[in-house]
């Protein structure tokens, strides 16, 4: 791993919302240019060890301040590091920023510390991308994914699973070495064989980026049926605020209109659509053209029946592997059709029993108890890799020569190291790149 030699601090924490603050600095001279400003009732910093924190004052008694000491290589981001507690403060952040910018530091850029943190091996990268997820999850369930992550029980998955490619690459390249003397030193059957293991690992992991996009994003519940049966009545009863226009003029909905909310500990996409029904309508022909899409994309689909219509239900149909839950609507006004679960938005009976089904509908999937691919970028990288070991598999099937089937192994390989961080011949700064900007300051 390259060193970095400048020492860069920035604020972890917003300004003006809390009680305290926290400036990070990190680099080789973190603790040197510390001492430069800050003024400790004992010793200083450089004499310091780590895990400790010692009470000063600011230069220019700016503030009084808590400094919490760690030693390389035992910190965040592998170097020598210190994280300043003092009062929320705007004005206060900002001087003692300027301080250290004085004396040798520069401002961090988005992510520079998670990304010094993979630089010096702390991290990985599919671990330095759960950062990410862990800041921004918003459910118990993205939390226990991003965790998972985050300690590595990922990349772990992956490294095994890379490991035993490898080990097969080694023995065709092998091979390979000693092609004219006609030696085959790979076991057809056992190649075979661990690549329709491996095809199995793999595809499951591409598989289920669904339910970990879902996670990561809400589980996306659409809201469809015919005009006027209540749609973006129930969606506003859901949410408990006027989210979407209510008329009793059809066809009032034209575009889909999403809002999440938290159900249990699963966050959930609820997707308002336009009303399903004949019409001339150019407009309206583009959102009901629009709904259909949303149906083939939620996992979660409501089909909502006005109870009051005398029996004009406009039915929908779903992939078996989505969830369809029947609705009567307007039960304060009919009775609720048979096979359905009534309600009525208006005054809010039976939503408690709907938003329970909802719930019941997806548990099992959100239990924790398999590695789940949240990430788009993993997600690509896997369905390439996927894609490398099919053509292996094709190439022993066809008797393709060993070492064009060599190179398809290598592939799958290189995708497998491109998500924990190993280049594999890409250009990996670029990723990085992209990968890291999309943190914020000061992590």
């Amino acid at each position: 791993m390259e060193h970095i030699a400048d020492t860069i601090c920035a604020p972890a924490t917003s300004t003006g919302t809390s009680a305290i603050s926290v400036i990070r600095v990190s680099g080789d001279k973190a603790l040197s240019i510390t001492d430069r400003i800050i003024t400790f009732r004992n010793g200083d910093s450089s004499s310091s060890e780590g895990y400790r924190i010692k009470f000063g004052t600011v230069r220019g008694g700016i503030d009084d301040v808590l400094v919490s000491i760690f030693r390389a290589p035992h910190s965040y981001t592998g170097e020598d590091g210190v994280e300043i507690s003092c009062h929320a403060s705007p004005y206060i952040v900002k001087r003692i920023l300027e301080l250290l910018v004085e004396e040798g530091a520069r401002n961090a850029g988005p992510g520079e510390f998670t990304q010094r943190a993979f630089v010096n091996g702390k991290l990985d990268l599919a671990q330095a991308e759960a950062v990410v997820d862990l800041i921004s999850s918003r459910s118990e369930a993205s939390h226990r994914v991003a965790m998972n992550q985050l300690r590595g029980a990922y990349s772990s998955e992956l490294r095994t699973l890379r490991d035993k490619l490898l080990e097969l690459t080694a023995l065709m390249e092998l091979e390979l070495d000693f092609s004219e003397e006609d030696v085959e030193f790979a076991d057809r059957s056992q190649l075979k064989s661990l690549l329709e293991e491996a095809l199995l690992h793999i595809g499951k992991l591409v598989d289920s980026f669904r339910t970990g996009n879902a996670i990561r994003n809400g589980v996306p519940v659409a809201i469809v049926g015919a005009v006027n049966s209540g749609k973006s009545t129930l969606l506003n009863a859901l949410l408990g605020e006027e989210r979407a226009i209510v008329s009793n003029i059809a066809g009032t909905t034209r575009d889909t209109i999403e809002e999440t909310l938290m159900l249990g500990d699963i966050l959930f996409r609820f997707i308002d659509t336009a009303g399903l029904r004949a019409t001339d309508d150019e407009i309206e022909k583009y959102g009901i053209e629009r709904t259909l899409k949303m149906i083939e994309k939620a996992e979660i689909v409501i089909e909502l029946t006005d109870a009051s219509a005398n029996g004009d239900i406009e039915s929908v149909s779903v992939s078996p592997d989505r969830k369809l839950i029947r609705v009567s609507n307007k039960t304060d006004l009919s009775p609720a059709l048979p096979g359905t679960i009534g309600i009525s938005a208006l005054t809010g009976s039976g939503l408690d029993e709907l938003k329970s089904r909802i719930v019941e509908s997806v548990r099992g999937r959100f239990d924790g108890s398999e590695t789940l691919v949240t990430n788009v970028r993993h997600f690509e990288a896997l369905t390439r890799a996927r894609d490398s070991l099919i053509s292996v598999r094709n190439g022993l099937g066809l008797g393709v020569p060993t070492d064009l089937v060599s190179e398809d192994l290598r592939s799958a390989v290189n995708e497998l190291n491109c998500i924990f961080g190993d280049s594999g011949g890409i250009d990996f700064k670029a990723v990085t790149d992209v990968i890291f900007s999309r943190f914020c300051i000061g992590k």
